[in-house]
């Protein structure tokens, strides 16, 4: 039996639990009282030590990794595979161009620099356990209950243009797949997951609104659009993201190789 200890068990950690097989057991955390298995950061070191593979889903705020103090010198004598998930804002702005994980890393933001320090935080944990550490370097993430047709439906959906910026995005079991292939295979270092199409979020809203017969909100341009100044963050970097590593290390293709198939199936599922 495996055990993955998942630390921020949420959207993302669900729908990896849930690709799992049987002979995997779960302990995700939560800082809410039967939120999940175990009670962050109480069960913390009892979860631990029961665990072959560990994945934390947990940001950095402003003074670090929140997720490594708690765990510092606590035993883990069953582990084998650390996992983090980061963000593709490691990479900063490539103008567009096409990257895959033999990109330098270089962040433009502080986002992205909180990003990266997280990174090299867990992978120095890691290593000084002798485990390998795969950096998850994760697209926007979307899915049921967490798309555009959310946005839509709630009045919350905005067309910003910016000429030439294109996203790329993950849907919610891809990652899972992904993700879960990754424990599986002990994988280390940097790993992208992104879809195939990266295209202007007006794009996405436009089509997503057309196929679920939703009313489109108007263009408005980047630079008078009312942005908070995480979203703006946003719009600071364009690049196009691949992965070398996805298909000939872990043999997983994905299920939803761009927004149309991906939208299509949340929709058709009453998402």
């Amino acid at each position: 039996m495996k055990t993955l200890f998942s630390i921020g068990h949420g959207y993302a950690g669900r729908a990896l639990e849930a690709v799992l097989g049987p002979e995997w057991r779960v302990l995700g955390s939560s800082r809410r009282p039967g939120a999940a298995p175990v009670l962050w950061p109480d069960g913390a070191a009892a979860a631990l030590a029961e665990a072959t593979h560990l994945i934390s889903w947990v940001p950095p705020d402003d003074a670090g990794d929140p997720v490594l103090p708690h765990l510092a010198d606590l035993p883990a004598p069953r582990l084998c595979w650390v996992g983090y998930a980061s963000a593709s804002s490691v990479y900063g702005d490539t103008g567009g161009a096409w990257i895959d994980e033999t990109a330098p890393d270089a962040p433009g933001t502080p986002r992205g620099h909180r990003r990266l320090a997280a990174e090299e935080a867990w992978a120095a944990w890691s290593g000084a356990r002798g485990l390998p550490c795969a950096r998850l370097r994760i697209a926007g993430i979307y899915g049921p209950g967490r798309s555009v047709f959310d946005a839509l439906r709630e009045g919350r959906a905005k067309r910003v243009v910016k000429p030439g910026q294109v996203f790329n995005r993950i849907h919610v079991e891809d990652l899972a797949r992904i993700t879960a292939a990754a424990a599986a295979r002990h994988l280390d270092g940097p790993l992208i997951l992104a879809d195939d199409d990266p295209a202007p979020l007006s794009e996405v809203t436009a089509y997503a609104a057309t196929l679920a017969g939703l009313p489109c909100p108007p263009e408005e341009p980047w630079d008078i659009a009312p942005l908070s100044p995480m979203a703006r963050s946003f719009y600071a970097e364009n690049k196009r993201l691949r992965s070398c590593r996805i298909g000939p290390e872990l043999g997983v293709s994905l299920k939803y190789p761009d927004y149309r198939a991906g939208l299509a199936a949340i929709l058709a599922a009453g998402g």
